[in-house]
């Protein structure tokens, strides 16, 4: 019975592991320059400045 305990703990360890490793390639992989974030945001705005343009 012990065995299995380990066993199921070892496994725990092993998906938790797993998740943590998964986690922080997609922190990379998502991180953006700051160029890219003004890049973004000023698109962002020009698309609410044409969006309200257009409902009026």
């Amino acid at each position: 019975m012990r065995l299995w305990k380990v066993l199921g703990l070892a496994g725990v360890a092993g998906v938790v592991a797993t998740g943590v490793v998964v986690a922080r390639a997609e922190r990379q992989r998502r991180a953006y320059t700051p160029d890219e974030i003004k890049a973004r945001l000023h698109d962002r705005l020009a698309e609410a400045q044409s969006a309200t343009q257009s409902d009026r």
